[in-house]
C-alpha cells in the first residue's frame, strides 16, 4: 500500500543558480512536518508543483529524476496557468468567497477554464502511479476537483480530502457558478474533513442544498459509497516550539532582541500579508491603545513582522502602502527620543529568530479577520517555555475554538482590541502562567502529528465500511434476483 499526498506546493524549495544547475531543499512546514511522522511501514509519495517554471523538457526530466529519489513527483506548470489557476480562481476567486471576502471575488471564464486544466495535471500524475489499494489524500482549496477526477480514473482507493481554510456558510457559497462541480469534486472523497465544527456543519448544509443529499450526522450516501466528513484541528510540532528556548542560538536571539527592545512590555504580531488577517484593524486597535492610556507611552511596544505575499498584485500592493501608512502616522505622532511604539519588520524571519520574539512577547495580539486555523497562535503559546505571556486570540479564528484559554475579542472593535491590551498587560502573571498551562496542556497531545495519524486512521476505518456496504449491496442483490427466480 503507498500514501501519495497531494498538494498544491511540494514540500521542496527547488532553486536555479546563474549556471543553470538546480538545488533542492526540503521545507519544514507544519503540513510536511506532520506528515513525515506517518508510519514509516508506508511508502509515501509527494505530487505537487515544485515551485519553478521550468520549459526546457530536458530540464524538466532532470529535475523529476532528482525528485524522484525523495518520492516526489513534480506536476510543471506554466506561468500563465499560475497566474489564472493560482492567482485567479484559487485566491482571487476560492480565497475571497471562503473568507467571506464577498466583494473581492473576481469570476473569468479564463480562471475557470483554467482551474480544472491543471486539476487534471494533478490527476494525471497522480493516476499514472497510483494502484488499487492504495490512499491518496488531496489536501486544500486548489484541488477541489480532484477527488472525483482520481475516483473516475482508478477504482478501489481509498481518497481524503482535507480543507485547510474556512469553509463559508451556503447562502455565501452558493454564489459560485461552478457550485455544483466543486462540490461533485469532493464527493469523490472518502472522508472530507475540517477544522472546526462550524466549517463542517456550513459544508453539510451545503450538500444537503445544492446537491440534495441527506446527511446521516457525520455520513452521507453517494452511488454505492459513504462519504464522512468530521473535525479534525491541525496542530503544530509542540516540541520543536516548546523546546526552541534550549538552543543556544535562540537563547542568544531572545537575549539580544531583549537588550534593544529595552525594559519596554512588548506585544508581537506575525502575520502574512493579507487582507483576511485584519492587520489594519489591528494597528488602528493599537493606536487606540496609545490614545486611550498615556501612561503607556514609553513603555509598550508593538513588534510587527508583516510577511510578503502577492505585494505585486494591486490589491496587496495598496494594503502593504496603508499598512506603512498607518505605521507611520502612529510613529510619527507618539514616538520619542527613547521610545518607538511600532517596530515594523517586512519580511519572514528565520525560525531562531522567530522562537524567540515568541518566547521574550510579553502579549501575542493574533486577531485574524477570518482564519482557517492560525498557528501562530499555537506556536506562541508553545513557545512561552516557563515563562510568562498572554495570548490575544480573534474569536472568527478556527484556533479559538481550541485555546479558549487566550481573551478571545471581536477583531473588528477597535475599542475591544484596545481593551484587550490594557487587560493583557496588566494581568497577574499567576494567572497567565495558568492560562498558558492549559493551553499547552491541550496543544501538547493535539499535535500535527496526531493530526496525521487521526485523519489516516479514519480514512482506513471508512474504507472498511464501504466495502463491508459493498458486500452487504451485493448479497442483498443476489437474494432479490433469486427470489425473483
Amino acid at each position: 500500500m503507498k500514501l501519495y499526498i497531494i498538494a498544491n506546493r511540494l514540500p521542496v524549495k527547488v532553486q536555479q543558480d546563474a549556471e543553470g544547475n538546480f538545488s533542492f531543499e526540503r521545507s519544514e512546514g507544519g503540513l510536511a512536518t506532520g506528515l513525515s511522522s506517518l508510519n514509516s511501514e508506508m511508502d509515501t509519495h509527494w505530487v505537487g508543483w515544485p515551485g519553478i517554471f521550468v520549459e526546457d523538457p530536458t530540464q524538466r526530466e532532470a529535475i523529476t529524476r532528482d525528485l524522484e529519489k525523495l518520492n516526489f513527483h513534480p506536476v510543471f506548470l506554466t506561468e500563465a496557468q499560475i497566474q489564472n489557476y493560482y492567482e485567479g480562481y484559487s485566491n482571487n476567486t476560492i480565497w475571497p468567497l471562503c473568507h467571506y471576502f464577498y466583494s473581492y471575488i473576481v469570476y473569468d471564464a479564463d480562471y475557470w477554464a483554467a482551474y480544472k486544466e491543471v486539476n487534471e495535471l494533478f490527476c494525471t500524475e497522480v493516476t499514472a502511479r497510483i494502484k488499487p489499494g492504495d490512499i491518496a489524500w488531496v489536501h486544500d482549496y486548489q484541488l477541489m476537483l480532484l477527488p472525483r477526477m482520481i475516483r473516475e480514473k482508478v477504482q478501489d482507493l481509498s481518497i481524503g480530502y482535507f480543507h485547510h481554510i474556512p469553509f463559508p456558510s451556503y447562502e455565501l457559497f452558493r454564489v459560485l457558478p461552478e457550485r455544483a462541480e466543486l462540490l461533485q469534486g469532493l464527493l469523490g472523497a472518502d472522508l472530507i474533513a475540517f477544522h472546526t465544527h462550524g466549517y463542517m456543519r456550513h459544508f453539510i448544509s451545503t450538500i444537503e442544498r445544492v446537491m440534495g443529499l441527506g446527511v446521516m450526522l457525520d455520513r452521507f450516501l453517494h452511488g454505492n459509497r459513504f462519504v464522512y466528513v468530521d473535525v479534525l484541528p491541525m496542530g503544530i510540532n509542540y516540541d520543536l516550539y516548546n523546546q526552541a528556548i534550549l538552543k543556544p542560538a535562540v537563547q542568544q536571539k531572545a537575549r539580544a532582541f531583549r537588550n534593544n527592545y529595552g525594559e519596554h512590555k512588548l506585544i508581537l504580531s506575525v502575520d502574512r500579508l493579507d487582507y483576511s488577517k485584519g492587520i489594519l484593524h489591528r494597528l488602528k486597535g493599537f493606536a487606540r491603545f496609545l490614545e486611550q492610556h498615556p501612561g503607556y507611552h514609553e513603555k509598550v511596544s508593538l513588534v510587527m513582522v508583516v510577511v510578503p505575499s502577492r505585494d505585486s498584485v494591486e490589491m496587496y500592493a495598496k494594503l502593504k502602502r496603508h499598512i506603512d501608512e498607518l505605521i507611520g502616522s502612529i510613529n510619527g505622532r507618539y514616538s520619542t527620543i527613547n521610545w518607538t511604539p511600532v517596530f515594523y519588520f517586512y519580511h519572514s524571519l528565520p525560525f531562531e529568530e522567530l522562537v524567540a520574539l515568541y518566547h521574550i512577547a510579553d502579549v501575542a495580539l493574533v486577531s485574524p479577520l477570518r482564519d482557517g486555523m492560525n498557528l501562530v497562535a499555537k506556536e506562541y503559546v508553545a513557545a512561552k517555555r516557563n515563562s510568562p505571556g498572554v495570548l490575544i486570540l480573534s474569536e472568527m479564528a478556527g484556533a479559538s475554538t481550541e485555546l479558549s484559554a487566550a481573551i478571545i475579542i471581536n477583531p473588528n472593535d477597535i475599542n475591544q482590541i484596545s481593551d484587550s491590551l490594557q487587560k493583557a498587560i496588566e494581568m497577574p502573571v499567576e494567572e497567565q502562567l495558568a492560562n498558558l498551562h492549559l493551553m499547552q496542556s491541550l496543544i501538547s497531545r493535539h499535535t500535527v502529528h496526531r493530526w496525521a495519524y487521526n485523519f489516516m486512521d479514519k480514512l482506513q476505518h471508512i474504507r472498511q465500511i464501504n466495502i463491508e456496504n459493498i458486500k452487504k449491496r451485493r448479497v442483498g442483490q443476489t437474494a432479490e434476483r433469486l427470489r425473483r427466480c
